[in-house]
């Protein structure tokens, strides 16, 4: 793609969805379940989606690029996937190309059985034991990450199916959240720090382990608790049992999915995600207010930060931005004049709201700011007679390793400019982020325990949990798959 190109990608300025996993042990219809599921987490992945379901004798496979509702709404590809016991992907890809053999669950054939993985998350020595794991005669078939973990499991010297899959977790370093279905069971798995997300649910019986509650709701699933940090659960026809491999630790899980992953209606770690957003609405009210005249939230994600932000200061809440959701990522731009319509093709100022008014828009976040500078430009054209930007997460200024893509630090507007040299950037009055800590009130806490802190906040900070093993040196570059092939 060509810069300018890329300066009128619409999706080119945001943070990527990661993945989102699903799966359900021991109910009638867990391949429609399951569909459902991931209908539910689509917005955590959109360019493929998978499901495996287990009959008690044999797998059954149905792995898709494109959305959910595309492939896995028909009666014909659910009545496939025989079975009670399913497991299911909806992906976004962080590692690996988005090409079909990368579509996850990834399945293989053991000498212990089979098994299929779902994996949320990223593996930080992933290139490294691929590498490793090729040398000792493994032969890959994707180029994703997720992939070692089944050829750790398969090279392990341990006889039973879980002693090897605890032996392969050993191995592993970065963020997973992993769910794999073998013969007899379903397995559910979080990093040490738990990173990225997983919950239990129960419906009628079955349990479930999905990405978030709102998998749960869409299929009248009860919340039962959420995997923590370093457990294994292995869900069977004996019910459900808790292994700890790991050391006792504090989790770190991922503040990122409070800002701008998981959906509102969400809750994660026994908060609401819409009311965290709100609260950091107030916060950064609070830290950082203005005299104006409205509060325009960009859609969709800026919008309970600005709701939180206007109730703080009592300023009136408006749409002041209508967001087109039907513009896709496969939109035809045929031509420059077309293309240079830009960000209006997705946002369109709401010209009643905004014109001779004094205008604080807030977002949840900017990556390399050419987004803001467009609707912040649009505000203008549309009559604003001053813009001031709030931004709900504190300035990004290191990229992510756990599964969020995100562009090189050189790209990142924060970790490049000083606030003024943003706020002359994008265009704006003023401009202004929330703290750290004020991040962190929002979430309930009295701040950031700079010695034991209570999330990974690396984005902004560059504190990153884990080892980083994978990054410079020779496994710097990303894998490139040998076989080309359409995506």
């Amino acid at each position: 793609m060509t810069d300018f190109d890329s300066d009128f990608d619409l999706d080119g300025d945001t943070l990527r969805e990661e993945c989102g996993v699903f799966g359900i042990y021991g109910h009638p219809d867990a391949a429609a379940l399951t569909a459902l599921g991931l209908h539910a987490l689509q917005h955590r992945g959109q360019e493929s989606a998978g499901i495996v379901t287990f009959d008690g004798e044999r797998f059954h496979s149905e792995k898709r690029m494109g959305l959910v509702g595309d492939h896995f709404s028909s009666e014909k590809v659910i009545n496939r996937l025989h079975g009670t016991q399913a497991v299911g992907h909806v992906r976004y890809s962080t590692t690996g190309g988005a090409i079909l053999r990368n579509v996850q669950p990834l399945f293989a054939e053991l000498a212990t059985g089979g098994i299929a993985v779902a994996h949320n998350g990223n593996l930080t020595n992933g290139l490294s034991l691929r590498r490793q794991l090729i040398e000792k005669g493994a032969i890959y078939q994707s180029t994703s990450d997720s992939e070692a973990i089944l050829h750790l499991v398969a090279q392990s010297g341990k006889k039973r199916m879980m002693e090897r899959y605890v032996d392969a977790m050993r191995q592993l370093e970065g963020a997973y959240a992993l769910v794999a279905l073998t013969n007899k069971k379903l397995i559910g798995a979080r990093d040490p720090f738990g990173i990225r997300p997983l919950i239990i649910g129960e419906l009628n019986g079955a349990y479930i382990l999905c990405s978030e509650t709102v998998a749960l709701d869409i299929i009248g699933a009860k919340f039962v608790r959420e995997v923590e940090n370093g457990e294994v659960v292995v869900i069977s026809a004996e019910g459900l049992e808790s292994l700890r491999p790991f050391p006792k630790q504090p989790a770190r899980p991922c503040i990122f999915e409070y800002v701008y992953f998981s959906r509102p209606d969400s809750i994660l770690g026994g908060r609401s995600v819409y009311d965290v957003r709100k609260q950091t609405g107030k916060q950064l009210a609070l830290e950082a207010p203005v005299e104006a005249d409205v509060v325009v939230p960009i859609p969709d994600s800026g919008v309970p930060a600005a709701i939180g932000y206007s109730q703080q200061t009592g300023i009136p809440f408006e749409l002041g931005i209508i967001r087109n959701h039907y513009v896709g990522r496969t939109f035809i731009e045929p031509t420059q004049h077309i293309r240079a319509l830009g960000v209006k093709l997705k946002h369109n100022a709401n010209k009643s709201v905004v014109a001779g008014k004094r205008v604080v828009l807030v977002d949840d976040s900017i990556v390399r700011g050419t987004t803001s500078v467009k609707i912040v430009r649009m505000m203008y054209e549309a009559g604003a007679k001053e813009v001031h930007m709030r931004i709900s997460s504190p300035p990004i200024k290191h990229p992510d390793f756990y599964g969020i893509d995100t562009p090189e630090r050189k790209a990142l507007l924060a970790a490049t400019h000083s606030m003024e040299e943003m706020r002359a950037f994008i265009g704006v009055d003023s401009l202004a982020f929330v703290s750290v800590d004020g991040l962190y009130k929002a979430c309930g806490l009295p701040g950031r325990d700079n010695n034991a802190p209570q999330f990974t906040d690396h984005a902004f900070t560059g504190d990153y949990p884990t080892p980083l093993t994978d990054l410079g040196g020779e496994h710097a570059k990303s894998v490139r798959a040998m076989l080309a092939e359409a995506g």
